[in-house]
């Protein structure tokens, strides 16, 4: 199945009406579409009454189209927020997602919506398999969009919702967004007393949406439409055991420590405080002190050749980051040239162009079977991480933090997150976080030039009159401090002088200068992301793993302790991506991710596998 998702073909009626050929349907009716919007889905599910007294609410959608119903929703909800704090949360669901291109023709029929349809194409996504999440601080409004067949990314999402908008053109001319397995499985993610609202009346979705539990009654249609269907859910079916330890906390966490002032602690504030949360840091040296305060930092993606979770996750976080970082003082946009090092990722960059998971916007061949990375970004840490720390309160000097009582410093706080690296060792029992010592040598006073970088294996950056090569990643002892070394110089030399001649004439003009830090990882590479566990009741709570039985209980956590950890050396690519997962964990909200994601980065993992395998 083809990573990159087929925008659909659309034909434009002399009213114009959109129309996909594809699915021979219209998105909308010209002239009208706005009113039956407000009619059968907004009315139909009874906004804005529903979320009166409510501090968040959340609506779900199949199919997103133009953005219309979101965009009226959101409309709505500025009129009549409940609350200055209150949030509003949309997740929708589109395998064919428009260009932006044909979305801003079809949103240009409602002036009124101009204002918000120029903030949605702004943030359009590109056509990726993936997980597109957008937040209006200003507004209190999240957008999640699953992009891909619903039959995939509707089991894999996490959230609840308290309204469904149904409108995935007609069942007739588009039966997979109808189809019968849905309807349990839109039932899963609803509250008690969930309504639904669709313009369809068809006998199958009737049936479909009775049978899932939910009570279903006609109601007088709007425009040419004599019917449409109301729907209301009672009592959903039990929740599946949340073994990862994937649920957010009862209530909101609205103070929270974040240890650690990395890019790692800094996105986490930065996405806490985006979310309305009262954020301080604490750090005993400052922002950008450790791995996350080089010269400069190179934004580019992983690419895997299989269409796994792990490159699927790789590659949401990296769009994530970038979505983030863009705009901001000290991120510059580039090309990255990716030479392959030998036959073998030769072979693996030749996959990856026969089915690309990034668009050719973003990625391209090029001569010597190498990969062009476009729209990548060279990054000044400093700057990046000074602008994610705006507007929050750091305060450096000594930590001391009890996990117990979740004070740090003798202040309360009702959730704090370790974003601490190899600290994290001292903190946790039994946390094993690997150190990885990696050095950069630069050199300042060469010809200013635009963003530039080279990478295959190492990397090569310039920007202005800096260039910066590295980096080494070798193990290192938990306790041994980070030293510079001549050696880790020299295998710099030498990665330096495959990547290009013009940045090692550069290197040898001017007095190089090298720096080195400890980069905490994990066995698997990937990140530890989300709640805490309570190891001994978790080795108590799922020993029956050690004789093959399934686990089927909720995983015992930390109260109010999380983490953000073991980026190794792609902090600036995980940090934004994991500072969402944990709002979403912290505040509530749908998961900015689907559910294998989670599970991948969950801090549970390493004691589930270590049970199957009788490691523990």
């Amino acid at each position: 199945m083809a990573r990159l998702l087929t925008h659909p073909t659309i034909d434009w009626k002399e009213d114009g009406t959109p129309v996909a050929r594809e699915a021979g349907d219209v998105y909308f009716t010209a002239g009208d579409g706005l009113a039956e919007t407000r009619a059968v889905f907004l009315q139909g599910c009874g906004l804005p009454e529903a979320w009166v007294g409510r501090d968040q609410f959340t609506v779900a959608e199949t199919g997103f189209g133009t953005g219309l119903n979101f965009l009226a929703l959101c409309e709505l909800w500025q009129a009549r927020r409940p609350a200055p704090a209150a949030w509003l949360h949309f997740v929708s669901f589109e395998g064919f997602p428009l260009t932006p291109a044909d979305a801003m023709q079809a949103l240009a029929a409602w002036p009124e919506l101009s204002a918000l349809a120029e903030r949605l194409l702004a943030d359009w996504p590109e056509p990726v398999r993936s997980v597109h999440h957008v937040v209006w601080a200003d507004l209190g409004v999240t957008l999640t969009l699953h992009l891909g067949d619903i039959h995939d990314t509707l089991p894999a999402s996490r959230f609840m919702a308290d309204a469904w908008f149904l409108d995935g053109f007609s069942p007739a001319k588009n039966e997979e967004m109808w189809a019968a397995d849905l309807y349990g499985l839109i039932a899963e993610r609803s509250q008690p007393g969930t309504t639904i609202g669709t313009f369809t009346v068809a006998g199958a979705v009737r049936r479909g949406l009775a049978e899932a539990g939910f009570d279903v009654a006609k109601a007088p249609g709007h425009g040419r439409k004599r019917q449409r269907l109301e729907a209301r859910l009672a009592q959903p079916p039990a929740p599946k055991p949340d073994i990862y330890g994937l649920r957010a906390l009862p209530a909101p966490a609205r103070k929270i420590a974040v240890l650690g002032a990395g890019i790692a602690g800094a996105s986490a504030a930065h996405a806490l405080t985006e979310r309305g949360a009262e954020v301080t840091i604490f750090d005993p040296v400052g922002p950008a002190s450790g791995a996350s305060g080089n010269p400069l930092a190179l934004l580019m993606p992983r690419l895997d050749a299989g269409d796994t979770v792990q490159a699927r996750l790789l590659i949401d976080a990296y769009l994530a980051a970038r979505r983030t970082y863009a705009g901001m003082i000290g991120a510059h946009e580039t090309s990255v040239r990716q030479m392959p090092r030998d036959e073998a990722e030769r072979t693996r960059f030749a996959k990856l162009l026969a089915d690309p998971p990034l668009p050719l916007e973003d990625l391209e061949a090029i001569s010597g079977g190498g990969l062009l990375h476009k729209r990548a970004l060279v990054l000044e840490p400093a700057r990046i991480i000074a602008n994610l720390l705006e507007s929050v309160p750091v305060r450096i000097g000594p930590v001391d933090v009890s996990l117990e009582t979740g004070t740090v410093n003798g202040e309360a706080f009702d959730a704090i997150v370790l974003a601490t690296a190899m600290e994290t060792n001292r903190q946790l029992d039994r946390i094993s976080l690997e150190g990885r010592l990696g050095q950069v040598d630069s050199v300042t006073g060469a010809a200013p030039v635009e963003a530039d970088a080279m990478a295959s294996g190492h990397y090569a950056l310039a920007l202005g009159d800096q260039r910066l090569w590295g980096a080494t990643f070798e193990k290192i002892a938990d306790d041994v401090p980070p030293q510079t070394s001549d050696a880790a110089r020299e295998t710099n030399a030498e990665a330096l002088r495959e990547l290009s001649p013009w940045w090692r004439r550069d290197a040898a003009a001017f007095p190089v200068s090298s720096r080195a830090a400890i980069r905490a990882t994990t066995a698997d590479r990937l990140p530890l992301i989300g709640a805490v566990p309570d190891h001994d009741a978790a080795l108590e709570t799922f020993a029956g793993l050690r004789k093959g039985r399934p686990a089927d209980a909720d995983a015992p956590l930390l109260a109010g302790i999380f983490m953000v950890n073991g980026f190794g050396a792609r902090g600036f690519t995980w940090g934004p991506w994991a500072g969402r997962l944990l709002a979403a964990q912290c505040l509530g909200g749908p998961s900015p991710a689907e559910v294998p994601a989670l599970e991948a980065v969950s801090p549970l993992r390493l004691i589930l596998r270590g049970l199957k395998r009788g490691d523990i």
